[in-house]
């Protein structure tokens, strides 16, 4: 089972820095991440989700491979090539893995202008190194589905003066 974690920053490319760190601690096999996505509030109010995949861009690609496979079958492989890379970003577009994109759009509206949060989706991890790594980056954890000892851990590694 996996757990949501959400981090709340007040500068508005803190978030992704951090994202960027826990894929690289991904890469070390620390942490096993289903999703990460930073939303962004700007000074107007807008909410901006920055996901991790673009699944219209890999449905189009997907569906394009497909379209133009089948369209050499019926000798027209650029009518097949159009109309799979449309059929494959439409429902690259409707498909919503991960963390649900109105649960995060509501939560950032929550948020002053020109902050950022990071919502993860952690399958498994290695708590105590993960937790060295984010020593000392700051945040407030908004949300989570860890039990209280985790969720203070956490708070009390983010909220660590770097050594």
């Amino acid at each position: 089972m996996s757990n949501l974690v959400v981090i709340g920053y007040e500068d508005q490319f803190k978030a992704e820095e951090v994202r960027l760190m826990l894929w690289k601690m991904q890469k070390e096999y620390l942490i096993d991440l289903e999703d990460a996505v930073v939303a962004v509030k700007d000074d107007k109010g807008k909410v901006k989700l920055h996901q991790a995949l673009n699944l219209t861009a890999a449905g189009a690609a997907g569906g394009g491979f497909w379209g133009a496979l089948i369209g050499l079958i019926f000798l027209n492989p650029l009518l097949g090539l159009a109309v799979g890379a449309s059929a494959g970003a439409v429902s690259g577009a409707l498909t919503d893995v991960g963390i649900n994109d109105n649960f995060m759009k509501e939560l950032a509206g929550t948020m002053q202008p020109g902050n950022s949060a990071l919502f993860i989706l952690v399958r498994r991890a290695t708590p105590d190194k993960v937790l060295e790594e984010l020593k000392g980056t700051g945040g407030k954890v908004l949300k989570t589905s860890l039990s209280h000892d985790d969720e203070a851990k956490l708070q009390d590694a983010l909220s660590a003066a770097k050594q």
